[in-house]
């Protein structure tokens, strides 16, 4: 038998834990997207960092690293993260928001096949949705320049809009309802209504 696996976290903590603005700014970020947990946001932001840290590696060689570069500028190119012609410069001046934006729920809900973040998330989970003609169930799935145009339903489904729900009334307003309700049921009748109807 071999050693254990050693399974290599795909998320960083943040160093500084209760730090409200960038609590807020997380809260914000998971309410756009349709996230469901914090550490998916942190998944996004390792991978930037990466991204960023590969490219400060690169400028660091100089004209050989720029040379080098062409990997990373290419694997950006084709997630449709890099518009046009990217420098490594560039690469520093990316966001979080590039990233969540290549998300198989974030286009699910672009492309209109959903209609809010948390039902693109509820698709793609349970097998509504295919890339490629290949069904896939994972919402943080990468989607690639080439692929963007075969997402689509991989079975069919009828989505309808939600339908307004009245809130039940409560407190003084339910009261004087059930009153007026029991005084008209309570109330006699009057004699017109008790008069037999005219015969032709």
């Amino acid at each position: 038998m071999g050693d254990p696996r050693r399974f290599v976290p795909k998320a960083e903590s943040p160093r500084r834990v209760w730090d409200p603005e960038r609590i807020k700014t997380e809260h914000e970020l998971r309410r756009e997207y349709g996230l469901h947990r914090t550490r998916e946001l942190w998944s996004t932001l390792a991978e930037l960092k990466k991204f960023r840290r590969s490219a400060r590696h690169m400028l660091s060689l100089g004209e050989a690293g720029r040379e080098k570069s062409q990997q990373i500028v290419g694997k950006l190119q084709r997630l449709g993260i890099a518009k046009g012609d990217m420098r490594l410069e560039d690469i520093l001046g990316l966001s979080v928001r590039d990233l969540l934006e290549r998300r198989l729920q974030t286009l699910v809900l672009k492309k209109g096949l959903a209609r809010t973040p948390k039902q693109a998330r509820q698709l793609v989970t349970h097998g509504f949705i295919a890339v490629g003609g290949r069904r896939v169930t994972i919402p943080s799935y990468m989607v690639t320049s080439a692929e963007e145009p075969t997402i689509s339903y991989c079975k069919a489904i009828d989505i309808e809009p939600p339908q307004p729900v009245a809130a039940p009334k409560t407190g003084v307003a339910a009261q004087r309802e059930a009153r007026s309700k029991m005084a008209t049921e309570a109330a006699p009748e009057s004699p017109a209504s008790k008069e037999a109807p005219a015969t032709a």
